[in-house]
């Protein structure tokens, strides 16, 4: 064969070869996942617009309910349909419509992927995973709306993409399932706590159960909740007029003492009373999340944000030549949520002494302090009557009242489980049906026998450190005066013109 031949022949095969390829090109059936997409949008896959947005895991219920609302009201009866194939997980919706298209990935048409998303302390909803829904824009043009939730193996976020011909429609679609997620927000009005997941290091949302708790089941001295109430909760009360007279209705409350003398149980007391309000409760290593709950707190208003024993970051930054991170981070946040936000702060700590003075040096950081001291004789005797209150208490009080000066709530509490543990023991097989005890405790008889015999064991030498740890007044475990001041209200002025209100209700 000469070179012309071998020339022709080559043509010849590459011509061949290009139309078989046409041929099957032409006769290639569009995959079923591909063909519901494009067929519903009414343009090719390369003409697709994708548009996504990303959300913290957390959001995911919030997510599925402005998508729910959202479909309730453009397209009422669209189904749900999955996307099978592995590797998805690590795939966005573009991605695995392109791979089903060149046929390099086997995805198809699949099951939804569900999961199962927490709205409340005792209520669960069902959410999208992963899976897509055939649906209109607001504007009536055609879209797809695919959902996405953390994956085991893949992202740890939430995620929702539009898919459109027009990016117009698409953003659309999306900031309108936005708004419908915001007014449906599950966290709204709830009780939250953040929380570290050992199992994806990840920050999540836990829904706390909300405090119901009477005024008389907290034992202060006279007039220390009136004024708490007034700062807290009458300001939110009176939230329209004072915006209308252009007054800031963000406030920061500082609740401080000895431990165990009942900021806690304040606090408590105060997240039940706001029962309109959304609560955001930080402790330990969750205050590191004091940006997120801050955001949280100022979507969601009104809103307190709970800080306990904030002195563990809160130090002031003089005590270390680096500074505080966790300080900073929790002065910004402070300092993001608007004044006009009816956002609340909580603060709460054992050592007032050595806080951060920038904590109160300006309005809506901390502008009143309020000491919870260790309780007067008049207090002693309501705690005991106070935890004794579902038993038959027939004691003489005066007696443990005069012997437990300096103690605290938390003493007293201790005190009675001993003295009820002493009842129980003397009536037999630990307050069973043979002992005659009803359950409840109505049947059993406090005396004040069993009280004297659980403040003497409490008393004892071996229970130095239990008194220390909850509090028997031998002795300030800080070894610094407490922050008080003398008479009703001392208005502390700063060199910047600021002032916060000191209140004092110690004897």
């Amino acid at each position: 064969m000469d070179l012309s031949d071998a020339k022709h022949l080559s043509h010849a095969l590459s011509t061949l070869m290009r139309d078989a390829h046409l041929t099957l090109e032409e006769n290639r059936k569009t995959p079923e996942l591909v063909a519901r997409v494009t067929g519903h949008l009414g343009c090719d896959l390369k003409h697709v617009v994708s548009v996504t947005e990303t959300f913290a895991a957390w959001e995911q219920a919030n997510l599925q309910r402005g998508v729910d609302a959202y479909l309730a009201r453009h397209s009422p009866q669209a189904e749900w349909f999955g996307v099978a194939g592995q590797g998805r997980e690590h795939d966005d919706y573009v991605n695995m419509l392109a791979g089903a298209a060149r046929g390099y990935e086997q995805y198809e048409i699949g099951a939804v992927d569900y999961a199962t998303a927490s709205i409340g302390p005792d209520a669960t909803m069902e959410i999208i995973a992963l899976g897509l829904v055939l649906t209109r824009s607001p504007g009536g043009s055609p879209v797809v709306i695919g959902l996405r939730g953390p994956q085991e193996r893949g992202m740890q976020q939430s995620q929702i993409t539009v898919l459109a011909a027009e990016r117009r429609d698409a953003v659309a679609t999306r900031d309108e399932a936005g708004r419908l997620m915001r007014e449906n927000d599950v966290y709204r009005g709830q009780v939250l706590s953040f929380m570290w997941s050992e199992h994806r290091g990840n920050d999540l949302v836990t829904f706390l159960p909300r405090p119901e708790m009477a005024a008389d089941q907290v034992v202060l001295p006279p007039g220390v909740l009136d004024t708490v109430e007034r700062h807290i909760v009458g300001i939110g009360e009176l939230a329209v007029r004072l915006r209308e007279h252009g007054q800031h209705l963000k406030r920061g409350l500082l609740l401080h003492g000895a431990p165990g003398t009942g900021k806690t149980h304040t606090v408590r007391y105060l997240m039940g009373r706001m029962t309109g309000s959304t609560v955001i409760v930080m402790t330990g290593s969750a205050i590191r999340f004091v940006s997120e709950a801050a955001g949280l707190a100022r979507r969601l208003q009104p809103a307190v944000v709970v800080l306990e024993d904030v002195d563990l970051v809160a130090m002031d930054r003089s005590f270390s030549p680096e500074g505080n991170p966790l300080l900073f981070a929790l002065l910004d946040a402070m300092d993001g949520v608007g004044a006009d936000s009816d956002v609340t702060f909580v603060l709460t700590t054992n050592r007032a002494g050595v806080l951060e003075r920038a904590l109160a040096d300006r309005p809506g950081r901390v502008d009143l302090a309020v000491e919870i001291p260790k309780p007067d004789a008049a207090g002693r005797a309501a705690l005991l009557r106070l935890y004794a209150r579902d038993l038959r208490l027939e004691a003489d009080l005066d007696p443990i009242v005069t012997a437990t000066e300096g103690a605290t709530a938390s003493f007293f509490k201790e005190l009675l489980r001993r003295a009820v543990l002493t009842a129980l023991r003397e009536d037999g097989a630990g307050g069973g049906a043979e002992g005659g005890a009803v359950p409840g405790g109505a049947g059993l008889v406090l005396t004040g026998a069993h009280l004297e015999t659980a403040l003497e064991e409490m008393l004892s030498e071996r229970e130095a450190l239990t008194r220390a740890l909850l509090g028997s007044g031998e002795h300030d475990p800080d070894g610094e005066p407490p922050l008080t001041v003398s008479g009703d209200v001392y208005p502390g002025d700063y060199d910047d013109g600021t002032s916060v209100g000191f209140v004092s209700f110690g004897p």
